[in-house]
C-alpha cells in the first residue's frame, strides 16, 4: 500500500449518484469524514457492488491522488445492520442518527463519532428499545462534539440534591429545582452515565425503560444538530 492510500473501517453516511456508473460517497472512518468515489459501482458485475451499502461496517481501501476526492480501490462488508433494513421505525431512526453525524462531523474531526455511530447502529439492529438508543446517542452526541451538560448543579448554582426533584430549563439549559418535577436522583444518575459510559453499560441500567421518556426529552432539548 502506497503512502497516498488509506485503509480503513467506514459507514457511508450519504450517497449520490454520479455519472453512468459512479456513486460518490460521504463516509465517516475512524479518524473523521470523507468523501470518495467509487468508480463502476453501479454496474451489474462491479465488484464493490453490494459491499458498499447503507447500514454497513465495511473495511475500505482508499487511494488518494491529486484530486480531494479518493478513489475506492476496495471494499469489504465487515457488518451488515440488516434490522435497519426490515423495520421501518428502526430505519427511520437509523437515518436520523446518520444524518446528526453527518452535521456533527462537518466541523470537528474528532475519532469519538465513529464509535458513537457503531454503538448505536450496532444496538437497533440487535433489538435494543429505540428510545434508549436515540437517548443514548443523543447524549452521546453532545460529549462527542466537545459540549458540557451540568448534571452536578441547578440553575441556581445548588448542588442537586438526592431529596429534590427538578425539570428541564430550556432558557438556562440546566435542571431547575421543582417540586412538581419530573427527575429525581435516579434520572440525574441515568444521565450521567449516558454522558460518560458506553450504551452496552447504560442498558443493563434496572427500571430504566420506565425512566427513559423523561430523559429523552432532556436529550433532544440539549441537542441542537
Amino acid at each position: 500500500m502506497s503512502n497516498q492510500d488509506l485503509r480503513t473501517k467506514a459507514y457511508v453516511l450519504r450517497r449520490t449518484n454520479y455519472g453512468e456508473a459512479d456513486r460518490i460517497l460521504n463516509l465517516l472512518t475512524e479518524t473523521g469524514k470523507l468523501s470518495a468515489i467509487a468508480k463502476g459501482v453501479r454496474k451489474e458485475k462491479s465488484k464493490l457492488a453490494g459491499n458498499i451499502e447503507m447500514f454497513c461496517l465495511i473495511d475500505l481501501n482508499i487511494h488518494k491522488g491529486r484530486s480531494e476526492l479518493g478513489i475506492i480501490t476496495s471494499a469489504k462488508m465487515l457488518k451488515y445492520h440488516h434490522n435497519l433494513v426490515t423495520d421501518f421505525n428502526r430505519m427511520e431512526l437509523a437515518t436520523l442518527i446518520l444524518k446528526k453525524i453527518s452535521r456533527a462531523s462537518e466541523n470537528s474531526d474528532s475519532p469519538e463519532f465513529f464509535p458513537v455511530l457503531d454503538q448505536a447502529l450496532t444496538a437497533l439492529n440487535d433489538l435494543m428499545n429505540p428510545e434508549i438508543v436515540e437517548t443514548w446517542f443523543l447524549f452521546a452526541l453532545v460529549r462527542a462534539c466537545g459540549e458540557e451538560i451540568n448534571l452536578y448543579r441547578d440553575t441556581n448554582g445548588e448542588k442537586l440534591s438526592p431529596e429534590k426533584r427538578y425539570v428541564w430549563d430550556s432558557i438556562e439549559s440546566g435542571l431547575a429545582e421543582n417540586p412538581q418535577g419530573n427527575i429525581g436522583v435516579d434520572e440525574i444518575k441515568i444521565m450521567r452515565l449516558m454522558f460518560t459510559s458506553k450504551l452496552s453499560l447504560v442498558s443493563k441500567i434496572k427500571g430504566l425503560e420506565e425512566k427513559i421518556p423523561a430523559i429523552l426529552y432532556i436529550a433532544k432539548a440539549i441537542n441542537k444538530l
